[in-house]
């Protein structure tokens, strides 16, 4: 394109050099050839001007006249742009179908999808929307989404930030439906996509799921309640040649009904709607950990408590005893003879934290993020010769949702862990009056 201009552009420049040399000769013979350059120069700028508008004219919408001539640099001009209009048409008929595409794609979806500017005001919803949660198009378009969505806990779910999903809400045309709602961010200014799916068949499927689990272990427990009284009847003495069985039996019966107070304990937590709040005395849980500890350990493990913070916790002690029962008797479990057991009770910042570290065998890095799963071992082999149900870290994570509390995990192989429980401001208690003139 560029040797194509030139060779137009060279052409003119000689004519107009030679136009311009011829102009200002003649004038020298009679003396004016400043008058006759300037003729010729105005002469050139009119016809120059004559074409620019014919151009204009021509890039008009509603103007397309095709160029007098085929030939020269005005021809050139004009090809040069009807070009690049063509692509731009062409890109913008892409564009457009893109969008058509997406657009329809949306609507056929069953989630809703609601796009919020930077002010969370809707700019655009699909037609599950309005089946979903009651938008209704164009009248909602420009309103804020918090003005449209009653429900207070979608509210301050909102205002909050909606760092999480929210699961589990009603929809507001009829409660036995329940909705699920997340916000992802995108772009640079802010823009945002509220996703809203109808979840009322995973609620009903998780609720018979609980409901399964829940009963085959009500159902379990006296069975095995009785096998293990006969079996603790059977004494070894009595048939010598059956103690290894009858050990392994009773080891075994044991596990089974733990596993069966684990499974009925995760579905209690799971089905209580919230806590009775009690002050829970941390001096007195660090010592009942302390004696369990040494219990279990039976002398195996250094066992430490370290309480640098004079508070209390609001909560439930039953279930926070559970919890951190859990993670210390896992720690003395999952550490060799001779190891250390440290139970520390602090505070970091506005948060209180227990944490519960040993030095063990370690978790490898891959597998903390499943390490609160149900059932989940690291390793069966290890499992088997400690006797664990998989079930203990899932209660604790259960436990301190309750309590709006989150478990924090640190492990290294070959160096232990740390698993630290990190309560909010709002669930500290100062030490009671009494207790603080009892320590002073």
């Amino acid at each position: 394109m560029d040797k194509r201009l030139s060779r137009v552009w060279q052409p003119l420049a000689w004519r107009l050099g030679a136009a311009c040399s011829a102009a200002w000769a003649l004038g020298a013979l009679v003396d004016r050839a400043w008058m006759c350059l300037s003729i010729v120069l105005a002469a050139a700028l009119a016809y120059t001007l004559v074409k620019l508008n014919r151009l204009h004219r021509w890039l008009l919408p509603s103007r397309q006249l095709p160029p007098e001539e085929q030939h020269g640099i005005w021809y050139e001009l004009h090809s040069l742009f009807r070009t690049r209009n063509r692509a731009s048409r062409r890109r913008k008929r892409r564009l457009l179908d893109l969008v058509r595409a997406f657009r329809e794609a949306a609507e056929a979806l069953p989630d809703a999808m609601i796009y919020l500017g930077a002010d969370q005001r809707i700019v655009w919803f699909n037609a599950a929307a309005e089946h979903l949660i009651g938008l209704n198009h164009p009248n909602d378009i420009g309103a804020g989404i918090t003005h449209l969505l009653r429900s207070p806990r979608v509210v301050d779910w909102l205002e909050a930030g909606a760092a999480e999903p929210l699961f589990d809400e009603p929809a507001p045309d009829d409660e036995r439906r329940r909705l699920g709602f997340r916000l992802i961010r995108y772009g640079d200014v802010g823009q945002q996509l509220l996703i809203v799916r109808d979840i009322s068949q995973v609620m009903r499927l998780e609720q018979m799921r609980r409901d399964f689990v829940a009963n085959v272990s009500h159902e379990l427990r006296t069975p095995l309640t009785v096998l293990h009284g006969y079996l603790d009847m059977i004494e070894p003495e009595d048939a010598p040649e059956l103690a290894p069985m009858l050990k392994e039996m009773r080891a075994q019966s044991a596990r089974m009904a733990q596993i069966v107070e684990d499974l009925l304990m995760l579905s209690r937590l799971e089905a209580s709607p919230g806590l009775q709040d009690e002050r829970v005395r941390m001096d007195s849980m660090l010592n009942t950990l302390k004696r369990e500890a040494e219990a279990l350990s039976q002398g195996a493990h250094a066992v430490r408590i370290q309480s640098e913070f004079e508070g209390d916790l609001a909560g439930s002690t039953k279930e926070l005893h559970s919890a951190f029962s859990n993670l210390v008797s896992n720690a003395v479990r999952y550490t060799p003879a001779g190891g250390v057991i440290t139970v520390r009770w602090h505070r970091v910042g506005d948060t209180a934290v227990l944490d519960v570290i040993d030095t063990g065998h370690g978790i490898s890095p891959q597998h903390l993020p499943r390490i609160t799963e149900r059932f989940f071992r690291v390793s069966n082999s290890r499992s088997r010769e400690t006797g664990g149900t998989g079930l203990g870290l899932s209660i604790v994570k259960h436990v301190l949702n309750l309590h709006q509390a989150q478990l924090d995990m640190e492990s290294e192989p070959g160096r232990g862990s740390r698993f630290s429980c990190v309560f909010q401001a709002s669930r500290l208690l100062p030490l009671a009056p009494v207790e603080q003139d009892a320590i002073a």
